[in-house]
């Protein structure tokens, strides 16, 4: 099958698929789960068949020419298939988990259709060469998620929704003025006229502060990160999914595409960014540790990862690039993993608070291993993927000279640490108090284990067989192709 048709499989079968999820949820419930299941699959699969074609050096392109240079233009490369087959995969283990999840819950055709629209939007992001179909596809997934935050309709959660819609449109828009500026300053919108214009030239400042808005907004980095830890009212395979998953990796993927792989920018971006990367990471970090409520601890957690992952990309060399590159892919895996242990944890426990919970791996003794094992991958424990993720990315910050951003983010590992410790002590271990709390169903207790495991095998795959301790940048780079 050639790659053309197989980049347009992997966005539009989610896509147009997703409008007939509510049409098959009449006829049937379990044929509309199976068959949302099968369209996100479908991009996993034709993901993981471009994958040989890129590997080898191939550069596919398809291009409609349309009127006032919003041409339809994907573009199939190493860095489009590694965030395609990244989401792809959590989304449909998220997915799966849904299966029993979300079966106690109204409006579940609603939901699935969200979800899917939601990842073949990501999948729009993804493969998308031209500024305007990518702010296209990035207000798709904006709607999507503000619908899918205030899912549960009361009113306070609906306003938590409406807050986090405001704070990401907000930056949509400067977005979208920056990317106005750089067809004046290039005459078009297309990636690659725009990389052959500014071949010698970085981009003006004003264009990179009003992109920016629109990255640190949807990634929830400081001073945006506020709308995040309120997403927790969501359902819990949501939360996975915003914050794991895909949403607020819309922003750090959009940086690498455009100021990484598209053009440059002024070195004073290389340390002005990674000291607000810096500083989201201690702020949110700092603020998990004195937080009860569970999923508000990990969505601040996520806002302090997403900081690494910023840092290891906004450096300005290739060891942080790979750095900030494989903890897309680790992060993705792990906190998607903690997120949806956290489900089964309120579905059972029937609170988020952890002051009221504890011995809960009496009970829970899977979902208990399952939260370690994802929370050693974000702690950054060896031999876990975390761990050689945050080695890469903070050595990248040391060889570009800046030690005190490297040692911010030591500091900030370390907090990660202790909160995550505190979470598992005090909600899995200790005396119990709460003796309705059980295992949940197999689905989704297979489905946390599923990303505990991967967490595990990913990073001893890289430990083991490419030993990156003593790897060279040169064969790193060589492994994300």
């Amino acid at each position: 099958m050639k790659i053309s048709t197989l980049v347009m499989f992997c966005i539009f079968v989610p896509v147009l698929g997703s409008v007939l999820l509510p049409i098959i949820g009449k006829i049937s419930k379990l044929f509309r789960n199976i068959f949302s299941l099968i369209f996100i699959l479908v991009s996993l699969i034709t993901s993981f068949l471009m994958l040989p074609q890129v590997l080898s050096g191939n550069i596919a392109t398809i291009n409609i020419p349309l009127p006032l240079g919003f041409d339809f233009v994907l573009t199939v490369d190493s860095l489009a298939v590694f965030m395609a087959i990244v989401s792809s995969l959590i989304g449909a283990i998220i997915v799966f988990y849904s299966f029993d999840y979300i079966s106690h819950y109204e409006y579940q055709s609603e939901y699935y259709f969200l979800v899917i629209l939601f990842l073949g939007s990501m999948m729009g992001i993804v493969f998308s060469a031209n500024l305007i179909l990518l702010y296209v596809f990035w207000e798709i997934t904006a709607i999507t998620s503000w619908r899918l935050i205030g899912f549960f309709r009361e009113r306070s959660f609906v306003l938590k929704a409406d807050k986090s819609f405001l704070v990401t449109m907000f930056g949509a828009l400067m977005m979208l003025v920056g990317f106005i500026i750089i067809y004046q300053q290039t005459g078009s919108f297309n990636f690659q006229d725009i990389k052959n214009s500014l071949a010698l030239n970085p981009l003006t400042d004003i264009a990179v502060v009003l992109i920016l808005f629109g990255i640190l907004s949807k990634s929830a980095t400081l001073p945006f990160h506020t709308w995040l830890p309120d997403a927790g009212v969501a359902p819990s395979p949501v939360t996975a999914l915003l914050h794991a998953a895909v949403l607020v990796k819309i922003g750090v993927y959009v940086y690498a595409r455009l100021f990484i792989a598209t053009f440059t920018i002024n070195e004073i971006w290389h340390t002005v960014i990674p000291i607000i990367a810096g500083a989201s990471a201690l702020v949110s970090a700092g603020t998990a540790l004195i937080e009860t409520d569970l999923k508000r601890i990990i969505a601040l957690s996520t806002v302090s990862q997403i900081g690494f992952i910023l840092l290891g990309l906004s450096i300005g060399n290739q060891i942080g690039i790979v750095g900030g590159l494989l903890y897309i892919l680790m992060h993705g895996l792990a906190k998607g993993g903690l997120f949806l242990c956290a489900g089964i944890v309120e579905q059972n426990a029937k609170t988020k608070d952890i002051t009221k919970m504890g011995g809960l791996i009496q009970t829970m003794p899977i979902t208990a291993v399952s939260f370690l094992l994802c929370a050693f991958s974000i702690m950054g424990i060896p031999p876990f993927g975390g761990f050689f993720c945050k080695y890469f990315v903070i050595t990248g910050a040391v060889t570009s000279n800046q030690p005190y951003i490297a040692l911010t983010f030591i500091v900030g590992a370390f907090l990660t640490l202790i909160y995550l410790f505190r979470v598992f002590s005090m909600v899995f271990l200790g005396e119990p108090k709460n003796s309705l709390a059980k295992e949940s169903t197999p689905i989704m207790v297979s489905s946390v284990a599923m990303l505990a495991f991967l967490s595990l095998i990913s990073g001893v795959y890289i430990s083991y067989i490419y030993n990156p301790i003593q790897i060279t940048v040169t064969q790193m780079l060589t492994l994300l192709k």
